[in-house]
Parts: C-alpha cells; structure tokens; sequence
C-alpha cells in the first residue's frame, strides 16, 4: 500500500485536497481512503493526565506528544494486511476521541492511504533551538522549556516511527506565519458569524494558535529541502509554485 503524507499548517488546504485525490483515486478504480494527524490525538482524559504529569499546557491538543502514533501505525499495519480497517475519529466539539463504534471504515485490500496533518513529516528541532520562546505562551507559561523540550522529545520518537512509513511527503507551504495566522483568524471568524458553540473570541485564538507556532515555522524552514513535492501557496491559497525539494 502507498502512504501518501500531506503536510501544511492550518488553513492550508489539507481536507479539500485528500477528499479530492480520494474522489480522484476512487473514480479510477483504486481503493483509497484518508487518514488525518487530528484523529489520532489522546483522549481528553489522556491529556489532561499528560498535563498533571508533565505541564498544563498539554491539555491543549495540536503539538507533538499530544497524538498516539501507535494508534495510527495500527491503521496502516492492518491495511498493509489487506484487512478492512476502522479509521479513528476525534470530535473536536467534545475535545475527545469519538466512540469506536461511530468510527468509518476504510475498504480491505486498500491500495492509496491519504495521510495528512498540520506537523505530519516534521522532523524535531536542535535542542539549542528550543531555549529561548518564540512567543508570549512559551515565554509566560513555559519559561523554563519543559513543554517544548517534551513535544520536541515526542517529536524524535514515536512519530518518526509512523512517519517512517510514508513512502511520499507532499507540503503544502504557506507563506509565512502571519498568513497561516491569518487563515487560522478566517475559518475562526466564520465561525462566530455562524454562532458555533466552540468558536473563540480574538483573545483565545491569539493565545490557541501560539501552541502551532514553533512547530510551523520550523517546518516552513526545514521541510522544502527534503519533501518529495513542495506546493508553494500564495495568501489566497493560490497555487504558486509546484516542484521536488527545494
């Protein structure tokens, strides 16, 4: 079975481009099916036990050390047997993994897996890199690196585990983090408008979107070298640019 990793910050494009290559695949007679980084995140009570163990912040989903690779290496392997696989299903309404029952199934003998995720791919940081805070969550909440430092240990292990196992990184690449910033701002504000219980004022997203940060723009910088195929992504997320590493 070919992995496929598609990996771009939030707002990038991630799912309208899976369920078109799904669409896409499926119309030509491959069994695909699509995996995201996002339902593969520890339970609510699985974080909130990270938090009292190790630091507060991590009982906000999103960074390394948050997700159960495991979890999704299992997905693969079954499919890799050619069995029918359940694929897992988080509810960001209720911030928890949903119920195993409710979760789709992805057909046996599956030939294209879609596997996509804000830090899908990324490879950890230096750990020089890691002292001094990026923004006002690390340098307020985490003064002395203990939540950085463990996503960034997540990050070496485990993870580069499942991402071993795709065999073609694809970026998405935004421009910069003020648009990812920007993009992250407008689907929020659609929310709002819409009158969603979980939408967050200003202030909450400001303080949200501090925890992808770090992450995101190490990736911007370091990924381009070494992924199979770079999309570069104007600020309307206009295509720019299409090509092998950079």
């Amino acid at each position: 079975m070919l992995v496929v990793g598609i990996c771009g910050a939030q707002g990038s494009g991630k799912t309208t481009l899976c369920a078109a290559l799904e669409a896409a695949l499926t119309a030509q007679g491959a069994a695909a099916a699509t995996l995201s980084l996002d339902d593969l995140y520890l339970t609510l009570a699985e974080r909130q036990a990270l938090a009292q163990q190790v630091h507060p912040l991590f009982c906000t989903r999103g960074v390394p050390g948050t997700h159960d690779p495991a979890l999704g290496l299992a997905v693969i392997a079954a499919l890799d047997r050619k069995q029918p696989a359940p694929l897992p299903r988080f509810d960001k309404g209720t911030d928890d993994r949903a119920p195993p029952q409710s979760w789709p199934h992805a057909p046996a003998r599956t030939q294209v897996l879609l596997l996509e995720g804000w830090c899908l791919g990324a490879a950890p940081q230096p750990g020089a890199a890691l002292a001094a805070p990026v923004n006002a969550l690390e340098a307020d909440e985490d003064p002395g690196a203990v939540w950085r430092t463990h996503a960034n240990t997540a990050l070496a292990g485990p993870y580069q585990t499942l991402f071993a196992r795709i065999d073609l990184l694809v970026l998405l690449a935004a421009p910069s983090w003020d648009v990812v910033a920007s993009w992250r701002e407008e689907a929020e504000d659609k929310l709002r408008r819409s009158g969603a219980a979980r939408a967050m004022d200003r202030a909450a997203l400001a303080r949200f979107i501090q925890h992808y940060q770090r992450l995101t723009r190490w990736i911007l910088a370091e990924m381009p070298a070494r992924a199979d195929l770079v999309v570069r992504l104007g600020a309307a997320r206009e295509v720019l640019k299409v090509g092998s590493a950079d």
